[in-house]
């Protein structure tokens, strides 16, 4: 990884600063994202001290605001002529409905439209970088729930049935159709696209959540993978010589598998395509 450039949302914390810390040790140069800037200047101390070989830059946005996500590109774009690997892995649940500055229920905008936008954001510099021979990679951090996810189009904020579970669930089935819909765009660009199960891991995940979901979790927690395991299908999909070439898969335990049958129905991709593109102000 010498010489590529890489940039992880959500690298605070988690498998996020996991993955940020393993493509450092590889020799990258690293992008953080996060919200809190005290928190990434630590976290990019950490990783210079644990990985001197790589070199890390630190990007403070909260990517449930479009213009924040607006800001942060064109802060990207000015920093990296060149980007070989984005890992879209911000994410969080939340146990009560709650709206965005852009008036959008906060789980899906954070944990599918973030995704959306940023990449779209960046897919000149991304294409730039293959057009040099540089084999980028889009690599989507979804979870397994989104095989309980359905997508409501009727009701994507949950303001007639809100639950944390579902929302989030539909917001990781989101990530995967997303995926496959953006993979055919990108057919030929030298570009791969692809998403992943990190596995269950014990990071900060739920800790916006009380009540009986927040309990349960906190139960279980001490039984859940590492945030070191659970980074290592990510940095795989983001780094392995053999997945060259290779788009629009689902991977879980670094192996690709068969996601839910929604999230395989095309109509249903082209259908989030054309919606999520309209949530984040661009032309399908």
């Amino acid at each position: 990884m010498a010489g590529r450039v890489c940039l992880v949302t959500g690298a605070t914390g988690g498998i996020g600063y996991e993955t940020a810390v393993g493509l450092a040790r590889q020799g990258a140069r690293v992008g953080l994202v996060g919200r809190d800037a005290a928190k990434l200047a630590g976290c990019a101390g950490r990783i210079r001290a644990a990985a001197p070989e790589g070199q890390v830059d630190t990007f403070t946005a909260d990517l449930s605001s479009q213009s924040q996500i607006h800001r942060l590109a064109a802060e990207v774009r000015r920093t990296y002529p060149r980007l070989h690997v984005l890992v879209n892995n911000a994410g969080a649940i939340f146990d009560r409905r709650e709206t965005t500055v852009d008036g959008l229920e906060r789980t899906w905008a954070l944990d599918h439209l973030g995704y959306v936008l940023l990449t779209l954001e960046l897919l000149d510099t991304l294409k730039a970088t293959a057009q040099a021979g540089g084999k980028p990679r889009i690599v989507n951090v979804a979870s397994a729930a989104h095989y309980r996810g359905h997508v409501a189009f009727d009701d994507l904020g949950g303001s007639r049935r809100y639950g944390a579970m579902r929302a989030y669930s539909q917001a990781k089935l989101g990530n995967v159709l997303f995926t496959y819909a953006l993979a055919r765009r990108l057919a030929g660009t030298g570009i791969t696209v692809n998403c992943l199960h990190p596995g269950v891991v014990n990071t900060g995940f739920a800790k916006n959540t009380g009540g009986l979901f927040g309990t349960a979790w906190s139960l279980i927690r001490p039984f859940l993978i590492s945030p070191g395991k659970g980074a290592l299908t990510s940095l795989h999909v983001a780094t392995a010589p053999e997945l060259d070439g290779v788009t629009g898969r689902y991977f879980s335990d670094r192996q690709p598998k068969t996601s839910s049958r929604e999230s395989r129905d095309e109509a249903v991709q082209e259908r989030l395509w054309r919606v999520s593109l309209e949530q984040v102000g661009r032309r399908a």
